[in-house]
Parts: C-alpha cells; structure tokens; sequence
C-alpha cells in the first residue's frame, strides 16, 4: 500500500454540494504520517446503452503546500469568468396555480451553435 493509497482511510472531514447533474465532493484525508490533503470528486450519474445507470467520476487530489497557489489560481480564473460573462439568474415566472417555474435565459438562435 502506497502512501497515498485512501481505499481504507477514514474521512477526517466531508461535505458534499450538489449542483444540477453533478455532485461534488470534497473529503479531508490524512496519510500514514497524520498529514492533511484534499481530495475532490465530481460524480455524474450516465446512462449506458441498455438503460442502465453509473456514475462517471473524475477526482483530484490537493495538497496542502498546493492549496495557495491552487486558490490563488481558481479565484483569478473565476473572476475573469464572472467578469467576460456575469451570471444570470433564471427568470421565474409563477404560474396561474401559483407555483414557480424556472425558465433559461437561452434564446433559440443559441440551438444551432
């Protein structure tokens, strides 16, 4: 068993975010010497050709003489997003019963692309 090998090791700390079709995980882990690092999984739940379902997984691992620069290199990436292409909200509109649908902001000449 490597060092880095987390199969049986015990989850110091979790906590999941879903958000649409994925669900992310990020799990505190330690290695044999007690040293703390971060694993984060997106999970996406596919369908095979006979109908049946798995859950298609991509996972990185973070470690802690990582975490500035990884932080400092996700927070720039993210501002020049938020800054090329600020997020819209959906609109909601209420229904004539009264309960709130949720519309996309995608115009149809956006479907051809």
């Amino acid at each position: 068993m490597g060092e880095f090998d987390n199969k049986d090791k015990e989850e110091i700390f979790a906590k999941s975010v879903r958000a649409g079709k994925r669900t992310y995980f990020f799990d505190v882990k330690a290695t044999k010497s007690n040293d703390y690092y971060l694993t984060i999984t997106e999970s996406k739940k596919r369908f095979t050709d006979d109908g049946k379902f798995t859950y298609e997984k991509h996972k990185i691992f973070l470690y802690k003489e990582d975490f500035d620069k990884f932080l400092d290199g996700l927070n720039e990436t993210l501002d020049y997003i938020k800054k090329e292409q600020p997020y819209t909200p959906p609109i909601r509109e209420t229904s004539s019963n009264g309960t709130s649908d949720s519309y996309s902001n995608v115009s149809f000449e956006d479907l051809d692309k």
